[in-house]
């Protein structure tokens, strides 16, 4: 596996961002497209977020292996947004927060962002998600199944991510009909998947001002170096087949392969890993033929 570095960039004019990186789908770190200005840099905090929402009740989610048969993974349980700020805060855990809402409990809280919209308003600001996580703590490999592009901020602690172009899917293991890989490119063996050894990729690490630009249907593979949070905003992909297809997966081929899943248990799991790995062999097998 091949990993190169995510170049930075500040001060991009929209007309250059979009001629540059969205229209040619090139991943980049952005340094300022949250502003310096804005007051979330000094309102913000664990201690702040306990006082205004401490005590609502998120769902908590786990080790993602443990569900390869879901396109989303279910929750584990639930406790309280304080709770859980103080559990990451103590200590390692893989425990995290997915696509969790804070803004949306609390909207005044989207007034604290001011986004230097480098897209040129493409960027849905409205629909911010917020992504919490303990040291140690990762994603499972996988794109985004509205294949929209995603400005990623870190605003506590740091996070690494690995980021592959999506013609890279059979080489990662793709399970048929889902968004994630069976292999996990930090932790499976290039023995039991060659696949991963062929890859090429970029890995960027973020900090608070940071934001990683994402393009649309790119696999991103996330890692919590500490604890921390990020928030997310999307832009719709670039391409009308693009967004097509982000709207076959969200509205057929997810509920296909729920029904097959019930249907058929994990028969279904065990017919989706035997042909990921045979695509994988025919993806190494054009590697190697050149």
């Amino acid at each position: 596996m091949k990993l190169k570095p995510v170049n930075s960039i500040s001060g991009v004019t929209s007309k250059d961002f979009v001629r540059d990186y969205l229209n040619k789908g090139q991943p980049v770190v952005i340094k300022d497209f949250i502003s310096k200005d804005s007051p979330c840099w000094t309102k913000w905090s664990y201690s702040y977020f306990k006082e205004i929402a401490g005590n609502e009740k998120i769902d908590i989610y786990g080790r993602e292996e443990e569900s390869q048969n879901h396109a989303a993974s279910p929750p584990i349980g639930q406790m309280s947004l304080g709770e859980y700020l103080d559990t990451i805060s103590r200590e390692p855990t893989e425990l995290r927060l997915f696509l969790f809402n804070l803004l949306k409990i609390r909207p005044e809280l989207k007034k604290d962002i001011i986004y230097n919209d480098v897209t040129g308003g493409k960027v849905i600001q409205w629909l911010p998600y917020m992504f919490f996580g303990g040291e140690g703590s990762a994603t499972r490999n996988h794109f985004d199944i509205d294949m929209s592009h995603v400005f990623i901020s870190q605003f506590q602690g740091a996070k690494r991510i690995w980021l592959f172009p999506n013609d890279q899917s059979d080489l990662m293991y793709k399970l048929p009909y889902n968004f994630h890989s069976i292999a996990n490119p930090k932790k499976s063996s290039e023995q039991d998947y060659p696949g991963l050894q062929y890859l090429d990729g970029y890995e960027a690490v973020i900090y608070p001002g940071d934001t990683l630009y994402m393009p649309a249907g790119w696999w991103h593979y996330i890692q919590y170096e500490t604890e921390g949070y990020s928030i997310s905003v999307r832009a719709l992909a670039n391409s009308v087949s693009e967004k097509l297809k982000g709207a076959r997966n969200l509205f057929i081929t997810r509920h296909f392969d729920d029904t097959m899943r019930k249907i058929f248990k994990n028969k279904w799991l065990d017919y989706k890993i035997e042909m990921a790995k045979k695509r994988a062999s025919r993806a190494i097998s054009k590697r190697i033929k050149g």
